[in-house]
């Protein structure tokens, strides 16, 4: 609620409205090479109250900003993870895959990639661009198998549970509300899990952020498009949260912190590897564990992002 008693709703970005991106051609001696699917926040990024450092801070990492906000620091990741990433380009085609919008992701400072996946795989980034053709196939998914987000929006907004703070809609795709957890009633979420399965929606439940997601609207939808355009076999992805199950369920090699959504479920899958701390020092592990799996002789960072 407002500080004045109303409920705050609010549309988060414009709606998927942009031209097709061009498909351009890739490279031969690109083709082929694996990816490395990463999730960020509380996967690769971590906001001061999620760097679960302990110990004296003398001992703590050296940190690097990943994220500015309204020109303030909001996210970070390890010095080393940052070197951890710029070395992995060299080897793979990294994506960035996350439930932030468009406008959200663009505030995150990573190197350039020639892909990414926002909006919970509800938008493919090409260059920097959103993908027409993906756009179109996500509408065509959403048209046959979800009930419309205006049922959804209503059924959060008319009624909202204690709790629920603000509620928002992302990119006409799905809508999500920020909540104060230890106010939402017992047996809350569930229900409205229950209620959502009906109509071909889920539920995540991610720090303050209560998301309400159409089916087909996934992570690892909008990867499996990535890896057909640049002729990958191999994936390796990570992630924390149930959105990024999924992800973690078609990859070759699956990595998550241990810590987040899928950590308090207690998620395992044959070959999981899980990292030995939370936090930030988790992102670093992540990185460290995809070089390892992908790790190849040739230096190719400078032509991956471009």
């Amino acid at each position: 609620m407002s500080e004045t008693g109303t409920l705050s709703l609010v549309p988060d970005s414009p709606p998927n409205a942009a031209p097709d991106a061009p498909r351009d051609a890739l490279p031969a001696h690109l083709t082929g090479l694996p990816v490395v699917a990463c999730d960020l926040d509380r996967t690769l990024i971590y906001s001061a109250k999620a760097l679960y450092l302990d110990g004296p801070d003398h001992e703590a990492p050296r940190l690097v900003v990943s994220e500015l906000h309204e020109r303030l620091p909001l996210s970070y990741m390890t010095r080393d993870a940052e070197d951890l990433l710029l070395e992995l380009l060299d080897h793979a085609f990294l994506v960035p895959v996350t439930t932030r919008t468009r406008a959200q992701f663009r505030r995150v400072q990573l190197p350039a990639t020639r892909y990414a996946v926002t909006t919970n795989g509800g938008v493919l980034l090409a260059h920097g661009e959103p993908d027409g053709d993906w756009a179109a196939q996500v509408r065509g998914a959403l048209d046959r198998g979800s009930a419309p987000l205006a049922e959804v929006l209503a059924h959060l907004s008319e009624r909202p549970a204690p709790g629920v703070q603000r509620i928002r809609t992302a990119e006409d795709l799905f809508v999500y509300a920020i909540v104060e957890r230890a106010e939402l009633p017992d047996g809350y979420v569930g229900q409205l899990t229950a209620w959502c399965a009906e109509r071909g929606w889920v539920v995540s439940l991610q720090g303050r952020k209560l998301y309400c997601v159409p089916a087909p609207v996934t992570k690892e939808a909008a990867i499996g498009e990535v890896m057909e355009r640049v002729g990958a076999t191999t994936l390796v992805a990570a992630g924390d949260s149930l959105l990024d199950r999924g992800l973690l369920e078609i990859a070759d090699v699956a990595l998550r912190p241990c810590h987040g959504e899928l950590d308090a479920a207690g998620y395992t899958r044959p070959g999981l590897r899980v990292t030995e701390t939370p936090g930030v020092r988790a992102g670093e592990e992540i990185l460290r564990a995809a070089l390892e799996a992908v790790r190849r002789p040739s230096p190719l960072a400078s032509q991956l992002s471009v």
